[in-house]
């Protein structure tokens, strides 16, 4: 089923966490050199950015082809020609993708991730206009569900495949278009995303169970928090009335008492409040960092969505009470960890004790200075220009106004 052999992924994982803990001084240079050479890995990787300017220049490159092979061949092709070889172009760009893992081992090399972005693309855009160029309704064809359903079955698979933890949450936004094809009511829409979502959540929770300790457990741990959020999104009605930019995921519009009825409306106002707790607690238990940010999350969402589902009016100064209150809530814990036997309560300590969040921090700081650099570093404020001038003689063969 993977792409990559267990040995291989299991001294990459092996190797990551040796430069965790040589950065923490848990193991001296002379032992981190020797347990280096131990765990040689067969697959060739890159550091991130690296990664991202490969995987922007081979989409670029794989866009350019496309575009210059119909330039080429096809002066005025119809759409359903343009499908059809979009198709073509699918099978050649996953192939393509098994070629450079199979036989350049590439690893999160960027190439062989643009190659399977591309044929996820271009399969929804060849069906689309294969089979279903020209039918343009108000009411939505159910055939056409056959296009996101084909995006959420191979984003699936290449998360499977390849482990890209981002495929995941791309088939789940797929999924999310599929109860539009279905029916037309937003209530039962919500319901069967939910639904789908709590499925694969009670399928990935009897999976992780197998694989707490190797590999995989950081892939399924994340695609369990991407359920828990999806879950919560789709059960909270007032997100789109928010100006947040989690706002646009959902298909319809903002919730509101009679658009879905009363017993569902304040149902979601109740789950709402106890989604939050119930993620916490299954984050705390398995002591999954990822379940728990998740946790966080929604409980935050919860209180910013509150006054919308009340109707009640918000106020400027909220976000400064929201602000205090979770400097609040996390001073307390991280004093009520302090406090217990050795700094520790139930395995939890408020001390940092891997360098995995000192190097995420350096990498978003060094992304935040690349994107707004006016908000890191002011600009100077411009110097205003003077003229001097006046005099009756410049002198020496200048002129007066020198």
């Amino acid at each position: 089923m993977r792409a990559y052999s267990t040995s291989s992924e299991e001294t990459l994982r092996a190797r990551k966490l040796l430069k965790e803990w040589v950065g923490e001084g848990f193991l001296s240079q002379e032992q981190y050199q020797h347990l280096e050479q131990e765990t040689v890995s067969e697959v060739r990787t890159t550091n991130i950015f690296l990664r991202l300017v490969l995987l922007l220049f081979s989409l670029i490159i794989v866009g350019a082809a496309v575009a210059l092979f119909f330039v080429v061949f096809f002066s005025h092709p119809s759409e359903q020609t343009v499908g059809v070889f979009l198709l073509i172009g699918v099978a050649l760009c996953y192939a393509a993708a098994e070629v450079a893992v199979s036989q350049f081992r590439f690893y999160r090399y960027g190439i062989e991730e643009a190659l399977v972005i591309c044929s996820v693309g271009f399969l929804c855009v060849g069906i689309e206009a294969a089979f279903f160029s020209g039918h343009y309704s108000p009411a939505p064809d159910r055939a056409q569900c056959l296009i996101p359903a084909a995006g959420a079955f191979f984003s699936f698979w290449i998360w499977r495949r390849f482990g890209l933890w981002y495929a995941f949450p791309a088939a789940m936004i797929f999924a999310v278009f599929l109860p539009g094809y279905w029916t037309i009511s937003h209530s039962v829409q919500h319901v069967m995303v939910a639904a789908g979502y709590s499925i694969g959540l009670m399928v990935i929770g009897a999976i992780r169970s197998r694989h707490r300790d190797d590999y995989l457990k950081d892939t399924y741990s994340l695609a369990e928090a991407f359920l828990w959020l999806g879950i919560y999104l789709a059960i909270n009605l007032k997100l789109s009335s928010l100006d947040l930019p989690v706002q646009r995921w959902w298909v319809g519009h903002g919730g509101t008492l009679s658009q879905f009825g009363r017993p569902f409306y304040w149902s979601t106002w109740a789950l709402i409040w106890c989604v939050p707790a119930v993620v916490l607690v299954r984050g705390l238990r398995l002591k999954d960092r990822y379940v728990i940010a998740v946790g966080a999350i929604v409980a935050i969402l919860t209180l910013i969505s509150n006054k919308p589902y009340l109707g009640w009016q918000r106020r400027t100064w909220d976000p400064m009470f929201l602000g205090i209150l979770l400097a609040g809530v996390a001073l307390l814990t991280r004093r009520w960890l302090a406090r217990g036997p050795g700094g520790i309560r139930d395995g939890f300590i408020a001390a940092r004790l891997s360098g995995k969040d000192k190097h995420w921090m350096n990498a978003s700081s060094s992304v935040l200075g690349l994107v707004s650099p006016q908000s890191v570093t002011p600009s100077s404020p411009a110097t205003p220009e003077f003229r001097f001038g006046g005099g009756s003689s410049g002198g020496g063969g200048a002129s007066s106004d020198f």
